[in-house]
Formats: C-alpha cells, sequence, structure tokens
C-alpha cells in the first residue's frame, strides 16, 4: 500500500487524532482528519500540524450521524477527485445510561457504522479507493462475549423468537435498539461491535481483489473521550479499576498504533477482526477465532440490515464472492 493519502475520522481527539499523527510521523503525504465541526477539525489540523511540524493535514467537516453530512463530505471527496489510500474508520463511543436514538432512529452506539458505511460506499462507487486501499474500522474486545460486565445478544436466536427466523431483521432491531429490544448500555455496545466485525467480513467479500479491510480493537485506552457518555459502572468502577491494574491499559498513542499496524496486513486476512488475545485488553493483537465471528448467516444479515438502515449499497457487479 502506497503511503500517500489517509483519511481518519473522529480525529479532532482521542485515538483518532494520535493516529493522525502517528500517520504523519510515518510520512504519509497527505491526511484528511474529520470532525461534526468545521471549526473544530481546522483547529485540529492546525494542532496536529504544529505539533508534528509537518503541514499535511486536511481538515474535512463530517457529521456520520447525519446522512447529509456524508454525502456533503463525498462531494468535497469527490472535487478533489485523488484516490484514498487508508480509510480509518475511528469513530464512536461508549453508550450512557438512558437509551438515545438518531433523527434516523439509530441506536447512539450503532450510529457511527451507519455513517461509516454510507462513507464507505460512496467512496467506491466513486473510485475514491486507491486498488491497495486498506480499510480499518475500530472494533472492541466486548465483542469476543469474554468480559465482565458485557452480553451479547444470540442474533439467531433474537430472530426465531421474534422475526421468523429472519436474522437480517433482527439485526436492524438490534441497530435501531426496538421492537423487543430491551437496552442495556453494555449489551448495547457489545452487540454494535459484534455488528462491526459482520460488517467487514461481507464487506471483504465485495471488495475489488487489491483491497482489504478489518476490524481492529484498539484494546484498553480509558484516557480519551469515548467513555464520556458510559455508564456509571463502566466510568466510575471498571475504568479506574483498569488504571490501577499493572498492564491494563496503554496509552492512545499506543492503541492507535494498532490501527496502523493493521493497515499493513495482506488480502488474505480481509475480512478478519483483530484483538488482544482472549480475555485481555492490551498486549498484541491476533486475528480472533471465535466461531461467532465467522457465522456467514450473520455476516450477511448485518450487511443488509446496514443497507437497509443507511439506505445505501454496492453495485450489482460488486456481489459477495
Amino acid at each position: 500500500m502506497e503511503h500517500s493519502i489517509g483519511l481518519v475520522t473522529g480525529a479532532t481527539s482521542g485515538l483518532g487524532h494520535a493516529a493522525a499523527r502517528a500517520l504523519a510521523g510515518d510520512g504519509w503525504r497527505e491526511i484528511i482528519v474529520t470532525g461534526r465541526s468545521l471549526t473544530r477539525v481546522q483547529e485540529t489540523a492546525a494542532q496536529l500540524a504544529a505539533r508534528s511540524g509537518r503541514q499535511v493535514f486536511t481538515p474535512l467537516e463530517l457529521d456520520l450521524d447525519k446522512p447529509s453530512s456524508v454525502q456533503s463530505a463525498l462531494a468535497e471527496l469527490v472535487k478533489r477527485g485523488r484516490p484514498i489510500d487508508f480509510l480509518l474508520l475511528n469513530a464512536g463511543l461508549l453508550p450512557g445510561n438512558k437509551r438515545v436514538l438518531t433523527t434516523a432512529g439509530v441506536e447512539l452506539s450503532q450510529a457511527p457504522l451507519i455513517g461509516h458505511h454510507q462513507l464507505t460506499v460512496g467512496l467506491l462507487r466513486a473510485n475514491l479507493l486507491s486498488p491497495n486501499a486498506r480499510i480499518v474500522i475500530s472494533g472492541a474486545e466486548p465483542a469476543r462475549g469474554d468480559m465482565a460486565l458485557f452480553s451479547l445478544t444470540d442474533v439467531a436466536d433474537f430472530a426465531a423468537k421474534h422475526h421468523q427466523g429472519d436474522r437480517t431483521a433482527a439485526v436492524e432491531a438490534l441497530l435501531r435498539n426496538g421492537p423487543n429490544v430491551k437496552y442495556v448500555p453494555n449489551r448495547a455496545y457489545a452487540d454494535a461491535k459484534l455488528i462491526i466485525t459482520w460488517w467487514v467480513a461481507a464487506l471483504a467479500r465485495r471488495l475489488p481483489s487489491g483491497m482489504a479491510v478489518y476490524a481492529v480493537a484498539p484494546g484498553s485506552a480509558p484516557d480519551t473521550k469515548a467513555p464520556r457518555n458510559a455508564g456509571l459502572a463502566v466510568k466510575w468502577v471498571m475504568i479506574p479499576l483498569l488504571k490501577i491494574i499493572p498492564g491494563m491499559t496503554m496509552t492512545p498513542e499506543t492503541a492507535a498504533r494498532r490501527y496502523l499496524q493493521a493497515s499493513e496486513f495482506g488480502t488474505d486476512v480481509s475480512g478478519q477482526f483483530f484483538a488482544s488475545a482472549p480475555k485481555k485488553l492490551t498486549g498484541p493483537i491476533e486475528a480472533m477465532r471465535h466461531p461467532h465471528f465467522h457465522d456467514r448467516a450473520n455476516q450477511e444479515a448485518a450487511w443488509q440490515a446496514v443497507v437497509k438502515v443507511s439506505g445505501v449499497d454496492l453495485s450489482d457487479d460488486q456481489r459477495p464472492h
């Protein structure tokens, strides 16, 4: 993959900010940094340039919760006409105690995937990803189902009970947190990250042969703004405990390096989820082998549900292979 143009979502703070700065340090020629507010992301680009000593940051307004903002960002990228080599879909958050839905009726922790899907499909349709582009989207270890305080929904069982076995309808219900879905913040977050891994696997089957996509868990890096909406148990119990136990947390800079590491992976592991070893939150990343990540029926159901909710799909000639 050529180290030419990268795009990082959610770059105004935390892991996105650290990743953008690391890309500059690695010699990337241009890094497009995005944020909800144009003023804020312009300030971010200036800060990153000052700290890195390189004038390579281009600000782009992008609010993933608003389809109109995604379309405006895509239109600006089309106008520029320069293909992206590394697409880092970093933006995300931990949900709070109260359920929040976007104006499109999507549960808040699920919403970044919808916006990221619209952005990725738009770039593919416009031929604005280079032939050997790498796409990395932020995952999380709770998707493994082996972490205290986090549980996962059994989609096949949920579909059988409430959707006549239709897994696409079941995943859509999770994206919208209803009907028949009780809002539990940590479960909503874990489900959101699991659906991301399925979406990645489905996208990998639809990409041109030279491109690749991976879900990557940045690991335990609590010194970011991601937990700002988290429930009390996570914010005031789990995170403080992690901080005082040696080896249980990483700096945002170390965590962001996982994204960049994955950007160098080959097409042979495209579609996989990379995270800390089972039951761990730090250390080297490895491909996750848990059976629930590799259920093709759930992968395709996740893709179709995201397509339905987002209103965006790839063209007929980009069918799964």
